[in-house]
């Protein structure tokens, strides 16, 4: 049942929805694209000020020292956190700042910050400064009600999620910012739906394949070995030995949308040979190299599916003694779900259900977030995804998100942090 000081709440959400549509659209005027990762700071700036005029202390912890941060483009993320009554309990708003490009078929600007028939609209309106916006504003509305948390509460907005992470949540939980002994929830406002909750995600294994081959003149191609010719046979053996198999595997986790409750397999990328801007030199390709992006499954082990692909070019190797190819790892994330009956689970899904007048869906993730830093690294494990967007759009054109959703999910997330961390008088 919703209290009386919990309605006020929600009474001052509802008159701050323009509030909080202009702060989201600012962050969207903010390019913070990535790759290469520009403005962050800029936009951490944005977030922090905020932040501040909510009486919270902010910090800017920089990732100085990971390969990506440059001095054109430094690696600037910022923590805010509001004391309550007591320490802990401690719950932790996090939200990441970068987008992917923006790419082609737009028909709106899409760094404008639109808004238009109940929508904003921009590149990471979506995915997910509508969901940082709509963090934000819930501790807005608190402290505009002027109620004290008997627990604290931090907010965060990271870098380089859609890189992996490794220098915005990774680099906070290395740090120390996301511990057991100073955090017991984190709430992640990724576009899943408003009416949804996310319990965890697939896992992810990012590889790289070369082929060796032997260069020689293009036109006695017979004294050489072509490493695309090589990569050929990776990808022919791939797609009839491989890729079959992937479709029988299955999960039990809730994953969204039924498509990705099986495991996957797309080739990111593709290059071999010496092309130049115009036309390739008169060369038999020496080297190839093709990147994957291999989606796994709870009921999967890691070792497992590198075996797979460890094994298709062991066959090749067997029947053409001149084959040679190499495997890299790049990247290697393993499934994570939290339980049903977890804390932040069940106290959100109650307020979502009081807030919307509808039952919760459960769900995992299709791609990976920030969740497995928390849980792997900074060893919280009440973890959960929610926010406001579709999950559909993300990374598309016209990228929106509605602003009844902003609205929604907002009053979720401050009826939930006053619910986990109680208040006082």
């Amino acid at each position: 049942m919703i209290t009386v000081a919990e309605q006020t709440v929600m009474n001052r959400i509802d008159g701050m929805a323009e509030e909080m549509t202009e702060f989201a659209a600012t962050l969207i005027r903010v390019p913070t694209v990535n790759p290469p990762g520009e403005a962050y700071e800029p936009c951490a700036r944005k977030i922090g000020d905020r932040l501040r005029r909510l009486g919270m202390e902010v910090a800017y912890p920089t990732a100085d020292t990971h390969p990506s941060h440059t001095t054109a483009c430094p690696r600037v993320n910022v923590v805010g956190r509001l004391e309550g009554a007591r320490s802990m309990p401690t719950l932790h708003f996090n939200g990441h700042t970068d987008v992917v490009p923006a790419g082609e078929g737009w028909t709106l600007d899409p760094f404008a910050g639109i808004v238009k028939d109940g929508r904003l609209y921009g590149r990471g309106a979506c995915d997910m400064k509508g969901g940082i916006a709509a963090a934000v504003f819930a501790l807005t509305a608190i402290r505009a009600a002027d109620i004290r948390l008997g627990g604290s509460v931090e907010l965060s907005g990271t870098v380089d999620e859609e890189s992996g992470g490794f220098a915005g949540m990774a680099y906070l939980a290395e740090k120390g910012w996301i511990a057991p002994q100073r955090t017991t929830h984190v709430i992640i406002p990724e576009p899943l739906d408003v009416d949804r909750i996310c319990l965890g995600h697939r896992g992810v294994y990012w590889g790289r394949i070369d082929t060796l081959g032997r260069v020689a003149h293009g036109s006695m191609p017979f004294y050489g070995k072509s490493a695309i010719d090589m990569m050929g046979k990776v990808m022919h053996r791939i797609e009839t030995h491989l890729r079959p198999g992937l479709d029988q595997k299955t999960t039990t986790m809730p994953v969204v949308p039924a498509e990705a409750r099986r495991a996957t397999l797309n080739i990111n990328g593709l290059a071999g040979g010496q092309v130049g801007p115009d036309v390739g030199t008169p060369c038999v390709a020496d080297r190839c190299h093709l990147v994957f992006d291999r989606r796994f499954l709870r009921e999967e082990s890691f070792e497992q599916v590198r075996a797979e692909f460890e094994e298709v070019l062991k066959s090749l190797e067997i029947e053409d003694p001149v084959f040679q190819a190499t495997l890299t790892d790049l990247m290697i994330v393993h499934p994570v779900e939290t339980p049903k009956d977890a804390e932040v689970v069940s106290v959100t899904a109650r307020t979502l259900h009081e807030v919307l007048g509808r039952e919760p869906r459960f769900v995992a993730s299709p791609g990976t977030y920030d969740h497995k830093h928390v849980y792997n690294i900074g060893r919280v494990r009440q973890c959960i995804a929610y926010g406001p967007g579709i999950l559909d759009l993300a990374h598309q054109p016209d990228e929106y998100c509605e602003i009844e959703h902003m609205v929604q999910s907002c009053k979720v997330m401050a009826l939930t942090a006053m619910r986990l961390l109680g208040t006082v008088s």
